[in-house]
């Protein structure tokens, strides 16, 4: 997915802000569903984040295009790793480890089910 950096998205410097790179991201999860014709939410539950491990290696600024990348890296009883890189150009800036878990409406853990886990490996692998 690319996105364009918007002044919106940056300090009075013109650099991103620290937080827009997890928006980033999660911009790109769910645009994944959005391709298919779906929403995130599904008809039994929904992912919420659990672990986020982050790492910044070069900033982006005012104007720049950047593209995220993802990849399924492990899948749980009832949560999915995923690791997200962020390019400008060729070069790696930004990325991210996130542990997804699957709860019910009512926010209690749940298994993934089989349809829901063909999905994911169908999305990010």
């Amino acid at each position: 997915m690319q996105i364009k950096i918007y002044y919106e998205d940056t300090d009075v410097g013109g650099v991103v802000y620290h937080s827009n790179y997890l928006n980033f991201c999660e911009r790109a999860r769910s645009e994944a569903f959005f391709k298919r014709g779906m929403t995130p939410v599904l008809d039994d539950g929904h992912f919420v984040a659990r672990k986020v491990e982050a790492d910044y290696f070069l900033p982006a600024k005012l104007g720049d295009t950047l593209h995220v990348e993802t990849k399924l890296l492990d899948m749980r009883g009832a949560s999915f790793k995923l690791e997200q890189i962020i390019y400008k150009d060729d070069k790696k800036i930004f990325s991210l480890i996130i542990t997804l878990a699957y709860i019910t409406f009512e926010g209690i853990p749940q298994k993934i089910n089989v349809k829901t886990k063909a999905l994911i490996l169908s999305l990010f692998e």
